[in-house]
């Protein structure tokens, strides 16, 4: 679980600690009211198990405060949602995810994306996307049978980057190791460096590289997409985090605007990228 979402869980029980607290109950007071064993309690104190929303119910009505109900299941709701498990997205299939997330990319004026391992979402290729889902695909042990209409649903809002119709603006961010990390054969990324290459040049679109020896005001990290100043998502190895906390979106602002602060632009930006291409298409030859 990422740390933010590991935080907000542990803040949770705090807050049901106080509420019992508050009430002048002991762990054992609470148990014989609300039918919850006093090693529940206990954990769920310690953000180490999650109330269900029945356990808030009983909690509350325990500890005379039935008024807090309604506030702390939405907070509960929300904090569930900070952590969405791999294995539950993957049931519904990679179209669905791909395809649903299209509204909320049309909605966005101002996408905000850093990456250190992987090209962003909206700007790969489909033969990079192919490689890199089949990749993913392998490693989790996931059906591979739907990766390429997952592609074409992918694809389709990739337009919105290259209409740079002024409607959705996009500042990305990638560590120089994107660069270097391939997926596919050399012609996959040869394609990639050349698409990167045509966005650095769009209207609607600022494509920092964070050159390598650079030295840094904020470590490497997971990637992380900001949607206006409404929601932050990240994925990782076994899960997705996202939320919408104001104090979590704001430092995500924060944290982007140092990353970008260690980025170049333009013709450095395409230069590294250059660079980039003309290994790949180097090593293509060799071979």
């Amino acid at each position: 679980m990422s740390d933010s979402a590991t935080a907000a869980k542990k803040a949770f029980g705090i807050r049901l600690k106080e509420i019992r607290l508050d009430a002048s109950l002991t762990g054992n007071d609470l148990a014989a009211r609300s039918g919850m064993r006093n090693s529940k309690i206990s954990r769920i104190e310690h953000g180490r198990q999650n109330p269900t929303e029945d356990d808030i119910r009983a909690w509350c009505t325990a500890c005379g405060v039935p008024e807090r109900i309604p506030e702390l299941i939405a907070r509960h709701r929300e904090i569930e949602q900070m952590w969405v498990e791999y294995r539950d997205e993957i049931r519904a299939g990679q179209v669905h995810i791909q395809s649903r997330s299209t509204p909320l990319y049309e909605g966005t004026r101002l996408l905000r994306a850093y990456e250190a391992n992987l090209v962003p979402g909206i700007l790969q290729t489909r033969a990079y996307f192919v490689a890199a889902l089949t990749t993913s695909a392998l490693l989790r042990g996931t059906p591979v049978a739907d990766i390429e209409a997952a592609a074409d649903a992918r694809l389709a809002r990739q337009h919105l980057v290259t209409a740079g119709t002024g409607l959705n603006n996009y500042s990305f961010v990638i560590e120089h190791g994107v660069l270097e990390h391939a997926f596919g054969d050399d012609a996959v990324m040869i394609g990639q460096m050349e698409f990167l290459i045509r966005a650095t040049r769009l209207p609607n679109v600022a494509l920092g590289v964070i050159p390598p020896w650079r030295r840094r005001i904020v470590r490497a990290g997971e990637g992380f997409y900001l949607f206006d100043e409404q929601l932050v998502r990240s994925e990782m190895w076994s899960g997705g985090f996202r939320t919408r906390r104001t104090e979590e979106v704001a430092f995500f602002v924060k944290l982007f605007g140092r990353l970008r602060d260690m980025a170049v632009y333009g013709d450095d930006a395409r230069a590294l990228i250059t660079a980039a291409r003309s290994q790949y298409a180097q090593t293509r030859e060799n071979s």
